[in-house]
C-alpha cells in the first residue's frame, strides 16, 4: 500500500501523522510510504530522519493527495485539502465531525473513507486513540490556567498554588476521564484546591480511590455545576461522549456570574466546547474574554508540546496503521470491531451513529458497508 504522510496545514498545529520507526516498520512490510517535505520540523523529525527509515520525501502535498491510497494526519483535513480527497482512499486522522457539518459533507461528498482516531474503541470501552492526547492535554491544563490566571493576561491575579497564609486557588474539573483526571492529578501537584464533578457513580469511586481527600467530589447535576462554577476561579470542560456533541454544561448565564478574571479552559472544544460562551481559538490567540471570564478553547491543545504529543500518539496509532496497510479495506476493519468503530464515513454514507444524531444525517452501520 502506498502511504502518505501530508504536512499539518492548520493553524499552529506541528505534529506529524507518522514518525520514523512506524515507517521502517511499514517498509519492512513491503508498503511504500511518502513524506511530504517539512512534515516532521515542528516535532523536531528531519526529512533525513524519514529518509533513513525507508520513506519519500515529496516536494507537494499534492502529490500525497493524488497518489496516496491512505493518507494519515493528526488533524481533520481543512477545506483545501478535502477537495483533493477521492472515492477509494482513507484518511485516518481526528475528525471530531459532530461539531462540524460543513466537514462532514465535505467527507461524504468526496466518497473518501474516512477513520477518525477519536471513536476507534479498546476491549474495555475505552478510546485508546483519544487517550493519549487527553492526558498531554490534561496535564496542560493546569499550566495554563496559571498562565492565564495573571493579571496581565486577564486573570484575576491569583497564585494557583497559593503562598503561606493566602488561599490557593480553586479549580473545578467538570468530568472524570482521562483529562479531568490528569489536570486534577496536576493541579493537586501545583497546589490547587480542587473540585471534581463526575458523572456517574463509578467514576466518582474511581477518582475517590486515587485521590481520596486531596480532592472534593460531588455529583454532576446542572444546579451543582452552576454553583460551583460562580465560586471558583477555573474551570475545566473535560466531559466527552465519543463521536457526539459535547455536552453545554456552563450557560451563558451561569458565565455571566462567575467571578470577573476567573478562567475557563474547555478542553471538549474539539466536540463543541462544554460552555455556551466557547468557540475555538489557536495557539496564537488562545483567549478571548465574555463578561469578564477569560476562556482558553484552543482546539489543538497538543499541539503546542508537538514532539512529546507526536510520539505518544504513534505508539498508540501503530497497530492501526499497520493493519490498515496490510490487510486494507474492509478486511482490517472486518476483523477488529475496534478499528471498526473508528469507521465514520464511508463511500458517502455516515457510519458512526453519533456523528449521524449530532447532525441530523441518515446512519448506516458500519457492517453493512463492510458486506457491501
Amino acid at each position: 500500500m502506498l502511504i502518505g504522510v501530508p504536512k499539518e496545514i492548520k493553524a499552529d498545529e506541528y505534529r506529524a501523522g507518522l514518525i520514523p520507526s512506524t515507517v521502517r516498520e511499514l517498509a519492512a512490510r513491503g508498503h511504500e510510504v511518502e513524506v511530504e517535505t517539512c512534515a516532521g520540523n515542528g516535532a523536531g523529525i528531519s526529512d533525513e530522519e524519514y529518509a533513513a527509515a525507508g520513506a519519500s520525501i515529496v516536494r507537494t502535498a499534492d502529490r500525497i493527495f493524488q497518489r496516496a491510497e491512505m493518507i494519515v494526519k493528526i488533524k481533520e483535513p481543512l477545506a483545501s485539502e478535502r477537495t483533493k480527497l477521492r472515492r477509494g482512499q482513507m484518511i485516518f486522522t481526528y475528525l471530531h465531525l459532530a461539531a462540524d457539518a460543513v466537514q462532514t459533507n465535505d467527507l461524504l461528498a468526496s466518497g473518501v473513507t474516512a477513520i477518525a482516531y477519536e471513536t476507534v474503541t479498546d476491549g474495555v470501552g475505552k478510546l485508546p486513540l483519544l487517550a493519549p492526547m487527553s492526558q498531554v492535554a490534561g496535564r496542560m491544563v493546569p499550566q495554563v490556567a496559571a498562565h492565564f490566571l495573571e493579571r496581565p493576561h486577564g486573570g484575576r491575579g491569583i497564585l494557583l498554588g497559593g503562598v503561606e497564609g493566602v488561599p490557593s486557588a480553586k479549580f473545578l474539573v467538570l468530568g472524570g476521564g482521562v483529562v479531568g483526571r490528569n489536570a486534577t492529578n496536576v493541579a493537586i501537584g501545583m497546589g490547587a484546591e480542587v473540585i471534581v464533578i463526575a458523572r456517574s457513580v463509578d467514576t466518582a469511586q474511581s477518582l475517590s480511590g486515587l485521590f481520596g481527600e486531596r480532592v472534593r467530589i460531588v455529583a454532576g447535576d446542572q444546579d451543582t455545576i452552576e454553583h460551583f462554577c460562580i465560586s471558583v476561579d477555573v474551570v475545566i470542560g473535560a466531559a466527552l461522549i465519543a463521536g457526539a456533541k459535547a455536552p453545554k454544561l456552563i450557560s451563558s448565564r451561569t458565565v455571566a456570574a462567575m467571578k470577573p478574571g476567573s478562567v475557563i479552559v474547555d478542553v471538549s472544544i474539539d466536540q463543541g466546547g462544554c460552555a455556551e460562551t466557547s468557540r475555538p481559538t489557536t495557539h496564537s490567540h488562545p483567549t478571548y474574554i465574555v463578561n469578564g471570564v477569560v476562556h482558553y478553547c484552543v482546539a489543538n491543545m497538543p499541539g503546542a508540546v508537538p514532539r512529546t504529543s507526536t510520539f505518544v500518539l504513534n505508539n498508540a496509532t501503530r497497530p492501526f496503521v499497520l493493519a490498515l496497510a496490510d490487510k486494507g479495506f474492509p478486511q482490517a476493519l472486518v476483523e477488529d470491531e475496534h478499528l471498526r468503530s473508528g469507521l465514520n464515513i464511508h463511500d458517502g454514507k455516515v457510519t458512526h451513529r453519533a456523528v449521524a444524531d449530532a447532525l441530523g444525517l441518515a446512519y448506516t452501520p458500519a457492517a453493512e458497508v463492510l458486506l457491501a
